[in-house]
């Protein structure tokens, strides 16, 4: 019964998969996996088919090989990046650390090397889709709902009225944040709690990130709403 029901929750989060794979072959048995849990799925050939099949049609995931004969994957991803939050899986024969490190860092939720089966990539996605769902936010007071305003469905949030326009781990680390205003949290604990692979990732890297969070809030208004602890991690100012 709870896999049933699981299955359905899944189900509701996910209807269309994109697959980016030249390889004609593995394509048609990933087709034919991810068709049988009752997804539809596209298959396109190459990068630039796949860039012009996001833009005229909605995907709810991309699965997306690394070694396209026309576009590298990578790139692939940053351009898809740039419009779209869309959840992302590489595929790739490549087994190195620091491109599977590369390919999280640009904004994939996961990978799956070369060989593997198609039940463990079935897995893979039913798992990103479950740490995906929107989880509500309380803000609990009244005069940060003045300020803030975070919608988890559509994954936005709003400052002083505006709505922000942040990238995936922007946005998840404004989230954390907003749920425990004034809170000191360490660049781990930021870390642990926003990225889906924080052991591939440096802790610097909410450094930058904060950074540009800070202008975009800035851009809106000037208080310094992050403050940053020295020697111990980041808050978020409560008014």
């Amino acid at each position: 019964m709870a896999n049933t029901v699981f299955f359905r929750e899944i189900l509701a989060v996910l209807k269309h998969i994109l697959l980016v794979e030249d390889d004609e072959a593995i394509a048609q048995t990933l087709i034919f996996s991810l068709q049988r849990e009752g997804w539809q799925v596209q298959w396109c050939a190459l990068g630039q088919q796949a860039l012009d099949y996001v833009a005229q049609h909605p995907v709810d995931f991309i699965i997306l090989d690394v070694g396209l004969p026309d576009i590298n994957g990578f790139d692939l991803c940053r351009q898809i990046r740039q419009q779209y939050q869309t959840p992302l899986l590489f595929l790739t024969a490549r087994n190195d650390e620091v491109e599977r490190i590369i390919g999280l860092e640009i904004g994939a939720d996961d990978y799956c090397a070369k060989p593997f089966s198609p039940r463990e990539l079935v897995s893979r996605i039913r798992v990103i889709c479950r740490r995906l769902q929107p989880q509500a936010t309380p803000i609990h007071s009244n005069s940060l709902a003045k300020i803030w305003q975070h919608d988890p469905e559509k994954l936005q949030i709003s400052y002083h009225g505006q709505l922000l326009n942040l990238t995936r781990y922007e946005y998840r680390l404004l989230e954390v944040l907003l749920k425990q205003p004034e809170r000191v949290l360490s660049r781990h604990q930021l870390m642990q709690a926003a990225w889906e692979h924080p052991d591939h990732s440096l802790e610097r890297t909410i450094d930058t990130h904060i950074k540009v969070l800070r202008q975009k809030l800035k851009n809106i208004h000037d208080d310094e709403v992050i403050k940053t602890h020295r020697g111990i991690g980041y808050s978020l100012a409560k008014y």
